[in-house]
């Protein structure tokens, strides 16, 4: 499909990337970079790529599809390294979550004859580094795409070809409308996630300490999604701030709802509130959009086989 794929930056997503792609046969060559020496390394000992270098504007010589999977914050400084170098009809293409600052910040600099084309693989988990990945990561996952009209459809597809080839589905919409969708979906549980935890991690000692002892269920959950990478999710809240405080303030008012309801001892009001958004549950597992971890995925592409 691609002569050339430039991964910039191999963390968790760019190390699935370059193992769905090696094992599905998406790309001659794969290309990778990153700025630090370590992770280069770690990359090269797993046999993740074909080229391993540090200089950004040399890993994307020739290349036909770049892909940014390096925190959002720090797009335009890559695009600063890369755009002079990169070949006439190639297209470029991200991982990030928040897709109207990157398009914002990127378009001035994009230069002429190359194909711009963002996108966020809506996969992962809390896990971070080259060794973090696995090629069934995007299984039966959403990929969504919001490239400008005008933009050459025929670049278009085969992106959004790419991202099928790796078991995603793909869908198309609007940079703004992605926004908000994701600060419900993604963006907001993380914000609550990281209180929850840092809570906890506010009490007294020995409090603190029986927390962790007795996690159930729900608390197991928050310090999951609260392992994130914290420079990617800084970068997040930072760069999607509108639509994030615009569902924040909805979720404050509705929390003040509960909390009044539970003051008053309306228990009617409680069990409408919990059976409505039970239906959502299912919805999220009829959808098989649960979590899927290595071990998980790997059994499940084994007996499909």
């Amino acid at each position: 499909m691609f002569e050339k794929l430039t991964l910039i930056g191999i963390g968790l997503i760019g190390s699935s990337i370059a193992r769905a792609v090696k094992l599905k046969g998406l790309a001659k060559t794969i290309a990778i970079t990153t700025r630090k020496a370590a992770t280069l390394e770690e990359a090269r000992s797993l046999g993740l790529g074909d080229i391993y270098t540090r200089d950004a504007a040399e890993a994307v010589e020739g290349a036909d599809l770049v892909i940014l999977c390096t925190p959002v914050g720090v797009y335009a400084d890559v695009m600063k390294q890369i755009g002079g170098h990169l070949a006439p009809g190639a297209i470029l293409s991200d991982v990030g979550s928040v897709k109207g600052q990157v398009m914002k910040v990127l378009e001035p600099l994009m230069p002429a004859g190359v194909h711009f084309i963002p996108g966020h693989p809506i996969a992962g988990t809390e896990h971070s580094g080259p060794s973090a990945g696995f090629a069934e990561l995007f299984i039966d996952r959403w990929c969504v795409l919001t490239p400008e009209p005008g933009v050459d459809p025929k670049a278009v597809a085969k992106v959004e070809a790419l991202w099928r080839g790796m078991g995603m589905m793909v869908e198309r919409m609007t940079a703004e409308h992605h926004d908000r969708v994701l600060a419900i979906t993604s963006h907001i549980p993380h914000l609550i996630a990281y209180t929850i935890v840092g809570t906890a991690s506010d009490m007294e000692e020995a409090t603190q300490a029986e927390v962790i002892r007795f996690s159930a269920g729900g608390f197991r959950d928050f310090t999951r999604i609260a392992g994130s990478d914290p420079v990617m999710w800084r970068d997040v809240f930072l760069t999607n701030k509108d639509a994030v405080l615009e569902v924040l303030q909805q979720f404050t008012e509705d929390l003040v709802r509960l909390q009044r309801a539970i003051r008053r001892g309306e228990g009617d009001t409680l069990q409408s509130w919990f059976t409505r958004t039970r239906a959502i549950r299912r919805g999220v597992v009829d959808a098989h959009q649960e979590e899927m971890e290595p071990e998980k995925a790997a059994r499940l592409t084994k007996e499909e086989d």
